[in-house]
């Protein structure tokens, strides 16, 4: 896995898109007034980690920072710590909307109705992944349910919807009672059912099938991967969903 060159760095500072399905002209990490009354607000406000802390406890590692207004993972070991960055409080039904951009060959994820529990050890023991990846330059890529957009392991995104490494990418993920639907720029990457007897079958047909409790929680944290390759991520945005 190659590190985090000049290149990228300098692309990390180039000005944000809003966390809507569609580009925007406002400053990022930011809420408009209909967001505000929508019912949307901000997980990460360009400045610090407040609201965030370790899966494992504790602050989060010094391998995540802010620069720029961009929530960055500086890692280039390749390789997956287990250092994941998760939301200080949980979610069950909810929208979330995010940009995010790798390095070239990096690999990361967004988790969500995690639990730390301690029948296990990681995060995607439990979570469910949308996949970020740059398909091109990671193995993973060859694999069609492995690429970004992906539940992972789980569907497979049509192709052409992520953005090149270097170039920062949309998602939006909406997670209602028995169902759960991802887009990436716009492009419905997943829609499954959730917690019914199609879901159990889906889970056993995967990686999954050995965690018994993946999968398993209808509500849970919001974790950001420490896959081991350098990611960034900005306007990350959520709201909640009364059902």
């Amino acid at each position: 896995m190659r590190g985090l060159g000049c290149a990228f760095l300098c692309l990390l500072a180039t000005a944000a898109a809003p966390a809507q399905a569609g580009p925007s002209r406002d400053a990022p990490n930011t809420l408009t007034a209909r967001e505000r009354a929508q019912g949307w607000r901000l997980l990460f406000d360009g400045r610090d980690l407040m609201g965030w802390r370790s899966y494992r406890g504790g602050a989060p590692t010094p391998a995540w920072s802010v620069r720029d207004g961009t929530l960055m993972l500086t890692a280039n070991s390749g390789k997956m710590s287990g250092n994941d960055l998760v939301t200080a409080d949980t979610y069950g039904t909810f929208e979330l909307a995010l940009d995010w951009k790798v390095a070239p060959g990096a690999n990361s994820g967004v988790l969500y109705l995690a639990r730390n529990v301690p029948q296990t050890r990681n995060i995607y023991e439990t979570g469910l992944e949308m996949q970020i990846l740059d398909d091109i330059g990671h193995p993973d890529g060859k694999i069609p349910s492995h690429r970004a957009g992906s539940l992972y392991d789980m569907t497979v995104p049509p192709p052409g919807a992520a953005h090149p490494a270097g170039s920062w990418n949309h998602a939006r993920l909406l997670v209602e009672p028995g169902h759960i639907r991802q887009w990436l720029n716009g492009v419905l990457t997943a829609d499954v059912s959730f917690g019914d007897d199609a879901w159990r079958k889906r889970v056993a047909a995967s990686k999954f099938a050995t965690m018994p409790l993946f999968g398993t929680f209808d509500s849970g944290v919001i974790g950001l991967q420490d896959h081991g390759g350098s990611v960034a991520f900005r306007n990350i945005k959520i709201r909640r969903i009364v059902k």
